[in-house]
């Protein structure tokens, strides 16, 4: 049977009945990847993947090649020398050829696969000299199937009698059916040369005409050579890259494997660990939640008590008052005084003993000290850290104290510094600041002479209060906590005024540190005899001990008091200190 035929069969046969799908069209080596159908007219790209011919001319270009260079689709105008598409398989960049798809080599071994499938699926195989009886055999030499009387007809002839005729039923269990490659411009001639010029297999005809001046050599004697060289750069190069390839894609899925198996090991913790965080965070929330109702019940019933004890109280007066106004307003005079013992003996006893606190003392509760602290620590639940914290402590003005004395002493123009503690009703120290606390610091003779403090919240119930007095003299200090005196508030500051220093020396007397100069005076006031303006040893005025030439004080380590100056000008000391 001709080429032609057996394509015109097999393309009727992809008409009729071939439409693979799924995994079997994928493992067939007869089916065109672009389609899933059988191969019709199969090309072969240089990439040496294979798709029909019409499925190629369907791919779109990227780039067209117009003299040597690049232009898009966009940019062509109609002359199109060569086009490059993306190979639908691999991706690779796919130049064809100057004549397009049809310049493209045409790939016989999926011609083969396509004819040995069409032949399995077929139950029976017309013969091919004589497209007359059932093809029984098949010579391997010709490439052609043979009813038992072509068969026979074969053997007898003297150029066949010597090729192997083979049982098709048994090629077909094999697969070793294969057709002869004919050729395109002869048709019926089979491709049994090779053009070494050409590097073109061709036909006797060819070889005649377009290749008469070129050597060609039979294909089965040059077989050989070309295809030692396949097998050279695939035994030497290619094969154990595609060893080194697959190993190491083998180890890629094993690492996919084990990277799958972990992060699915490590899903698993992170849940379970979620789970039991939650739950510690819940148990966590149950613990705070019990603890604010607590602690409501507690504040309620002590608002409850303080309650009743005004209902009580009012109550109580307001019976008094009531009973008294009326007796007043409507009884008569023998009324009242005859209940006017019972009755005063009832008021005094309300207006001495009675529940009568002062309203300032009495302060309106906004609950504002509950209050809920969610980044502070609050320990381990269930063994997991957790945080937030309920706070209810409420400051005492009456429990804060005071520390340091500089509340009490201080100095002209230097920094003075105390510390205020603010604590709850049971005397313990707040845990946390924020409570509003008022400073004031005023001169109790000039009202006008006020110092700024500064008032630095340490965060932890304690606050370090600074100021820096301008002039001497007593103030009264306030130190208040929501609106309220601390205890001992308010408080005297006594500031004294600013040390002074020595201007002078400290010397035994003038006579000796001025090396006996005349005109050198002594804050001690005392004279010697011959003109001598300053003191010396056991003459008058002279204090018997070394002192202080600015102020005459005796004492080395003390402040400079500039007394006993008389008529002497201060400028006369400071000779004394240039000495």
């Amino acid at each position: 049977m001709s080429l032609e035929k057996k394509q015109s069969i097999h393309k009727d046969f992809n008409k009729s009945t071939i439409r693979t799908n799924g995994d079997a069209g994928k493992a067939s080596k007869a089916v065109c990847r672009v389609c899933n159908r059988m191969f019709r007219d199969p090309k072969l790209l240089p990439c040496l993947h294979t798709f029909c011919a019409d499925c190629v001319r369907q791919l779109e270009p990227f780039a067209v090649r117009v003299n040597g260079d690049h232009l898009s689709p966009e940019d062509e105008t109609g002359r199109r020398d060569s086009a490059t598409v993306l190979c639908p398989e691999c991706d690779s960049e796919v130049v064809l050829p100057l004549s397009g798809v049809d310049g493209l080599t045409t790939d016989h071994l999926a011609l083969d696969e396509v004819f040995a499938e069409t032949l399995l699926i077929e139950n029976s195989v017309l013969c091919d000299l004589c497209s007359d009886g059932d093809a029984e055999k098949r010579c391997e030499v010709c490439c052609v199937n043979l009813c038992d009387f072509c068969s026979q007809a074969h053997r007898r002839q003297n150029r066949t009698s010597s090729h192997s005729i083979q049982c098709l039923q048994e090629l077909k269990s094999q697969g070793r059916l294969t057709r002869p490659v004919l050729c395109s411009l002869h048709p019926g001639q089979e491709l049994r040369l090779f053009c070494e010029p050409c590097d073109l297999t061709v036909c006797l005809e060819c070889a005649a005409t377009f290749h008469r001046d070129h050597h060609c050599s039979p294909a089965h004697e040059v077989i050989s050579h070309h295809g030692d060289r396949i097998r050279d750069v695939v035994v030497r190069s290619l094969r154990p890259r595609l060893t080194r390839l697959e190993e190491n894609l083998r180890r890629v899925d094993i690492s996919q494997e084990a990277l799958q198996v972990r992060t699915d090991t490590l899903a698993g913790e992170i849940r379970a660990f979620a789970q039991s965080y939650a739950s510690a965070v819940e148990a966590h929330c149950r613990s705070l939640l019990r603890s604010l109702e607590d602690l409501r019940l507690q504040r309620r019933n002590q608002l409850q008590l303080q309650k009743a004890q005004f209902q009580q109280s009012l109550s109580d007066l307001r019976g008094g008052v009531d009973f008294a106004e009326r007796l007043l307003t409507c009884g008569s005079d023998a009324e009242i005084l005859s209940a006017k013992g019972v009755t005063m003996r009832r008021l005094m006893i309300l207006a001495e003993s009675g529940f009568d606190p002062h309203p300032m003392m009495v302060v309106q509760d906004n609950a504002s000290s509950i209050c809920f602290l969610p980044q502070e620590s609050a320990g381990k639940v269930e063994g997991f850290p957790v945080v937030g914290v309920l706070y209810a402590k409420a400051v005492d003005p009456s429990k804060c104290i005071i520390q340091g004395e500089g509340v009490e002493q201080g100095r002209e123009g230097q920094q003075g510094e105390f510390t205020l503690v603010c604590r709850d009703s049971s005397g313990e120290q707040m845990g946390r600041g924020g409570d509003p606390v008022l400073v004031s610091i005023v001169h109790k003779d000039r009202k006008v002479c006020t110092v700024e403090a500064a008032v630095v919240d340490k965060s932890d119930g304690s606050y370090s209060i600074s100021y820096t007095p301008a002039e001497p003299g007593v103030y009264s200090v306030w130190v208040c906590v929501k609106a309220q005196h601390v205890q001992g508030s308010p408080f005297v500051l006594n500031v004294k005024r600013k040390f002074r220093r020595h201007l002078g020396i400290f010397h035994c007397c003038s006579f000796c540190s001025s090396g006996g100069a005349k005109e050198v005076r002594c804050g001690c006031a005392g004279t010697m005899p011959g003109g001598f303006q300053g003191c010396g040893h056991g003459h008058k005025g002279h204090p018997g001990k070394p002192h202080w030439s600015c102020c005459g004080s005796v004492l080395e380590d003390s402040e400079c008091i500039l007394h006993n100056l008389g008529s002497v000008s201060p400028h006369g000391h400071l000779k004394t200190v240039e000495i």
